[in-house]
This record gives structure tokens, sequence and C-alpha cells, in this order.
């Protein structure tokens, strides 16, 4: 299992690297891309660009330009912003990335509690009116765009109906935990709503389908031949060995979002995330903020995946051959 670990641990450092190495090149080294341009401005002479170039040192070779940007940002962490000059990069990402946590981990709690609930009660209720409503909720979830949805939450929450049914609801932004729990919670509420609605829908019919495949199973046939309850074995048998996938696709789904995917659901509502940052950053062409993004993003995809493939190995062990 060690074994295991330390190889994956190993890919994961590899693909890191080279995802480094793709943005930098990407955003530095691709014919017609010139980063002084954008630093000094649209109608900047000759001499203010090589100036520009030299300050930044855009002129030398990109192998050290590279090194330089790795090692400003993960040994000396004083990489800086080309556009706000000054600004560290890695105090930016870490004020944002609190804002991302509480805005995944609130939704992942919610469409993990109505996609497995909407996705048992439609396995349960299989050939009744029942199941092809849940599943028809489900396709909605998903077939609604996020960044739409939200702008109608946002026009009845914040405009419309603010003065008297959602009153109640601040305005937009973010406010910390620390700072007010409760306040928090009324920021974040809808932003949860919103995007667990994509979620809830996808996962309510992957829960039904596994557990619809699960019932057909010989331990389950034995189960009931023994005389246990049909409500038991849905709980105790099909369902749990249904969350196997679940986990698997969750852990993926959780680390791509806090990543940065979520950059939709954190524009909507004007949540200072990494999502959000992100775009900021690509807005102006901030390069070193978009790296640090990049690579925060990438960390925590691969994170996810590594994770996903331990719990598979400490699952079956057949996987730790692979």
């Amino acid at each position: 299992m060690l074994l295991f670990i330390g190889r994956r641990s190993v890919a994961a450092l590899f693909v890191l690297f080279t995802i480094s190495v793709l943005v930098f090149l990407i955003f530095f080294a691709t014919p017609g891309v010139d980063p002084a341009a954008r630093i000094a401005g649209r109608n900047a002479d000759p001499a203010t660009l090589a100036q520009v170039r030299h300050e930044f040192g855009l002129d030398r070779p990109i192998p050290i330009r590279y090194g330089l940007m790795m090692e400003h940002l993960f040994v000396h962490r004083d990489l800086t912003s080309f556009v706000n000059r000054g600004a560290l990069v890695i105090p930016q990402i870490r004020q944002a990335v609190p804002v991302t946590l509480s805005l995944v981990a609130g939704a992942a709690v919610v469409w993990m509690v109505l996609g497995l609930l909407m996705g048992t009660v439609a396995a349960a209720r299989r050939g009744t009116a029942l199941d092809p409503v849940m599943m028809l909720l489900g396709v909605v979830g998903v077939s609604i765009p996020v960044y739409w949805l939200g702008e109608v939450v946002n026009l009845l929450t914040q405009s419309r109906w603010h003065s008297g049914l959602f009153s109640w609801v601040p305005p937009l932004g973010y406010v910390s935990l620390r700072d007010d729990p409760v306040e928090w919670a009324l920021h974040l509420l809808f932003p949860w709503l919103t995007l667990a609605a994509l979620y809830a829908g996808i996962y309510a019919r992957v829960v039904r389908g596994e557990i619809l495949e699960a019932l057909n199973e010989d331990y389950v046939r034995t189960a009931r031949a023994k005389g246990l309850s049909e409500r038991r074995i849905l709980l105790r048998h099909a369902l749990r060995c249904s969350l196997i996938p679940i986990v698997s696709l969750f852990g993926l789904d959780f680390g791509a979002l806090v990543g940065g995917a979520a950059l939709l659901t954190e524009v909507v509502f004007g949540l200072p995330g990494v999502g959000k940052l992100t775009f900021d950053s690509l807005q102006n062409l901030d390069l070193p903020v978009i790296m640090g993004c990049v690579l925060y993003a990438a960390f925590f995809v691969v994170l996810a995946n590594a994770v996903v493939d331990v719990l598979y190995a400490a699952l079956d062990p057949r996987v730790r051959r692979a």
C-alpha cells in the first residue's frame, strides 16, 4: 500500500510540473504574445517596451524565466502581480481560498443530501409515477446553466421581491465565518442552492442507476431469501455498495470546484473566491496571478485524483497492482 501511495505521489508531482510548464509556455512563449506590451500599454514606444522587458526579466531565456517564476512563487513566495504593482500573488490566493471552500463545502452537503435522497426514492419507487418525477427534476437541474439560474435568483432576491418576501437576504458579497456566522450563511445560502442544483441532478441519476444494478446482484437475492425487509435491503446493502462510485465522483467534482470550477457562481454572486480571482486575472492578462491560480487549481484536482486512487486501492487490493 505504501508503495502504491509513493507511486501516485510521484505521478502527481510530475503532472503538476507538466501543467506549470505548459501554462508558462502558453502565456510566455506563444508567438505573438508579448507580456511587456500588455504591461506597458497600447501606445508604448520601443524604449519603454525594452525597459519593461528588462525590469520584469522578460528579455531572459525562457528556461531561466520559468525557473525564476517558480522560485518566486514557491521558494521566496514574493511573486508580484504585473497589473497591481507590489501586490503579492500568494496572499491574494490565500485570501480567496476560504471563500471558495465555504461555497463548495456548503453546496456539496446540499447536493449530496438531495442527490442521495432523490436517487434512493426513485430507485425504491421504480415503476411508479414518483420515479420519472424525480428523474425529471434531476434533468432540469442538470440542464439549467448555473449563471442563468444565478441571475434569476439575484433578480428575485435582490431586485423585484427584495423589499418583501426576500427582505432578509443580504446584498451580494461575502462575510467571513469568523466575523459573523449568521451573515456568512445568509450570504452563501442562495449560492449553495444554485451550485447544488446542477450536481444534485447528476448524483440522483447516478445513485438510482447504481442501486438498481445492485438490487439485481446475488447477495441481494440471498438477503431476500433470508427474509430481510425491502427497506433494510435497500439501505443497508444496495445503497451502501452503491456509494463506492459516488465517492469517486464526489472527490473529482469537489477537487475541481475548489480549484476554481465554481467560477460562474462566484462571478454571478460577487464572491471573491479563487474562480473570481482567476477570471479577473484573465481579463487583465495578469500572468503571475494566472500562473498561481492555475497551479492552485491543478493541485486540488491532482490531490482529489490521488485521494480517490488511494481509497480505491484500500477498497479493492487489485487496484494496487495497476
